[in-house]
């Protein structure tokens, strides 16, 4: 996407550019990330993959987002999870109501057949958040997530789960080594290094298995135009 003017923060943070803008430069590196975790997963099968930042506003959600699409457009049936019960975004990325959603699913008032949502992208269903808990880490942290998880995992060829920023809460670190991969997003020329570092650790304490790094929000000089993706 050929940034000529100025684009606000909630244009960028809407953007789906694998579905509306699939020849695009950016696109072509949502398919490269797609085909490296391929790579990195050479041995055992990626069935599930956690999304996340080391703080706000570095492209987590849009990244998930994306590549979700990327999976979905190779023709895998994918999952995208909303579980950062705190800030969710999701339903708004996907215009999905989120009347109901993961948190109704973790206490028992929807099963996931009923609580995934179908977008206009072939093989791709989208659960949101749904309402806010008080006790998100807990519920992530819950027998019922667990067992969401797996069921997920049977009925899906990959679950893709928009978590929130490590360095913020202990959600991400909750569910990270109970998935197959985390892929962790960094954004240029504003992610400190010492918040990008910190955020390694603390998941690699909780035995997360750290796939990958995003470098999102890059400018390169050589073309003259400025690419962007991310929040």
């Amino acid at each position: 996407m050929a940034r000529r003017k100025t684009i606000t923060k909630t244009q960028v943070s809407r953007t789906l550019v694998m579905r509306d803008q699939p020849k695009s430069p950016i696109s072509e590196q949502f398919r490269t990330l797609r085909t490296n975790l391929q790579f990195s997963a050479i041995d055992n099968e990626l069935k599930s993959l956690l999304v996340t930042s080391s703080s706000p506003s570095e492209g987590k959600s849009t990244t998930a987002s994306n590549l979700a699409i990327a999976f979905a457009q190779q023709g895998k049936k994918v999952l995208l999870v909303d579980a950062d019960m705190r800030k969710p975004t999701t339903h708004y990325t996907f215009r999905v109501a989120n009347t109901f959603g993961l948190s109704n699913l973790l206490i028992g008032d929807k099963e996931l057949e009923d609580a995934a949502q179908a977008v206009n992208i072939p093989n791709l269903s989208v659960l949101p958040c749904g309402p806010v808990p008080p006790n998100p880490s807990e519920l992530l942290g819950s027998k019922s997530m667990k067992r969401f998880m797996k069921n997920a995992e049977s009925s899906y060829d990959l679950v893709i789960y928009d978590t929130p920023p490590v360095l913020a809460v202990t959600d991400s670190q909750v569910i990270s080594n109970a998935v197959d991969g985390v892929l962790l997003v960094v954004r240029s020329k504003q992610t400190e290094k010492d918040a990008a570092v910190k955020a390694k650790e603390l998941l690699t304490q909780a035995q997360a298995n750290i796939v990958g790094v995003v470098l999102n929000d890059r400018s390169f000089n050589e073309t003259n135009y400025y690419y962007y993706y991310g929040t």
